[in-house]
């Protein structure tokens, strides 16, 4: 893993952790991850 893709991951961490306050906040920010993968993937 290079520099970049490790400061994405931390960002991207970072920014997610940030964002929810619950645990239903957590499952949704991971879902929409999920949905964000698949359609990158199409």
């Amino acid at each position: 893993m290079n520099r970049w893709t490790a400061f994405v991951l931390a960002a991207v961490a970072l920014v997610s952790l940030s964002a929810c306050n619950t645990v239903h906040g957590v499952g949704k920010d991971i879902e929409k991850g999920g949905e964000a993968i698949q359609r990158a993937v199409k």
